[in-house]
């Protein structure tokens, strides 16, 4: 199972589907009011994307399952993780948070289509097959992510309950989430790996220095997976 970021959908996943499909069946989702996906209420949670794919995996007929998540496919990966336990083996999270802090709050309270890096515009541009707005409603939802102190709201006690065998990766120049929270995420997941890229930024895998299929695939088929 794979889960993009925020404003992105499921090709964000597209350069590295051909080695991960060599080894995975792979499913790879377009969140709530991302890509193809539909939105009727108009607002975004993290919690409530984690039950939108529990559900597509009932209709899928999938019980037991592997998961990457990057930025917000991360963090709904979190919800995943400690609301069924049993269910996910293993699971990579990518520049994933189990809160906001002030600065994360900060850039996206100001965020704006005009003020985001060009990347991300062309990222928002290629994903949002409803035009401009589409693109309008998940900056309106991202800002309001700003105010929600509900949904990322991850302890440490509520992190300790999570049964996969988890890797955490992060870049260790993340404008959104610093280094400290990953570093926390792994010390409170019982079963957990921690990779931290020197220089990265926020989901630095794409960097082609980066071997982050090789590595991921070799955690996620390492030992203990079934």
């Amino acid at each position: 199972m794979l889960l993009h970021g925020f404003g992105g959908c499921a090709r964000n996943w597209h350069p590295f589907t051909a080695k991960l499909s060599e080894r995975h069946r792979l499913i790879i989702v377009d969140l709530r009011g991302h890509g193809r996906s539909t939105n009727p209420e108009n607002k975004f949670t993290h919690r409530e994307a984690a039950g939108d794919v529990f559900l597509l995996l009932e209709k899928l007929g999938v019980d037991h399952f592997s998961a990457m998540g990057m930025s917000s496919g991360g963090m709904a990966l979190l919800h995943m993780a400690t609301s069924q336990p049993k269910r996910i083996d293993s699971m990579v999270l990518i520049s994933a948070t189990s809160h906001f802090p002030d600065q994360a709050r900060t850039i996206m309270r100001r965020a704006s289509f005009g003020t985001m890096p060009q990347q991300v515009q062309a990222m928002y541009r290629e994903c949002a097959h409803r035009g401009d707005e589409q693109i309008r409603q998940l900056i309106a939802q991202f800002n309001a992510l700003s105010e929600d102190y509900d949904d990322m709201n991850f302890t440490a006690q509520s992190l300790s309950t999570i049964a996969a065998r988890t890797l955490v990766v992060h870049g260790d120049r993340d404008r959104f989430f610093p280094v400290e929270i990953p570093v926390s995420i792994y010390r409170s997941i019982p079963d957990a790996a921690l990779w931290i890229i020197p220089g990265g930024d926020h989901v630095p895998i794409y960097d082609p220095k980066v071997p982050f299929t090789s590595t991921a695939l070799q955690f996620l088929d390492g030992p203990h997976s079934r």
